[in-house]
């Protein structure tokens, strides 16, 4: 089975709809007195173009960079985001990946993945399969799902960790029951590497770890 890597996704500029009948200057009074929640409604408006602000990459930059500069775990996973696609900076790999470990330091899903895909592809660090893993299996915990999925890949392959197909299925069972299409066609492949027995533990297993994700979705 072919390793796919998923092209790098990084999503962690969700975009917030602004509060009703609050205007990007009424915002940005807000955000200048200290409003981190202001800070990051303007920031993701900028980002996006929408509740009345203009796309301006610029701008979104400068909030998401006070907000992680501030500790800001998802601030510093957005700033990350920008300095890797040059938007509203220059583009900076070295700098996104610096951005990306605060936050994967403090536990955010989305800075691990970015810093699994920058250490398989080696961009803007020394390709380092073994730290990819790391991080997609930190994510993965988390409940990343393109983490889930390329972690299973990884140790199918026994890339950058020890081969082990059981747990390669099982990741990517997890994905796949999260709705991911590509985990899902997989799924055969890996199956056909597995004992019935096996094939059914790692069912179980998935099965549980589904059922853990559901008690904590409120």
């Amino acid at each position: 089975m072919r390793f796919l890597l998923i092209a790098i996704l990084l999503a962690a500029c969700g975009v917030h709809a602004a509060e009703k009948n609050i205007t990007v200057e009424e915002l940005t009074l807000r955000a200048e007195a200290g409003d981190r929640s202001a800070m990051r409604l303007l920031a993701d408006a900028y980002y996006a173009g929408r509740d009345g602000a203009e796309q301006d990459f610029a701008r979104a930059a400068d909030w998401y960079r006070r907000l992680a500069k501030a500790g800001d775990a998802r601030a510093q996973t957005s700033l990350g985001l920008m300095y890797a696609r040059g938007y509203g900076v220059q583009k900076n790999l070295a700098e996104a990946h610096r951005w990306w470990n605060f936050a994967a330091a403090q536990n955010d899903p989305g800075a691990q993945y970015n810093l699994g895909l920058t250490y398989i592809r080696g961009e803007g660090v020394a390709a380092d399969p073994a730290r990819a893993a790391r991080w997609f299996r930190e994510a993965a915990r988390r409940g990343h799902v393109l983490a889930q999925y390329n972690l299973g890949l990884l140790l199918h392959e026994g890339r950058g960790v020890a081969r082990h197909p059981q747990e390669a299925y099982y990741w990517v069972k997890v994905a796949a029951l999260q709705g991911d299409d590509r985990a899902q066609q997989g799924l055969e492949a890996l199956a056909a590497t597995l004992s019935d027995a096996q094939r059914r533990e790692a069912d179980r297993q998935a099965g549980e770890w589904m059922k853990s994700l559901q008690k904590q979705t409120p």
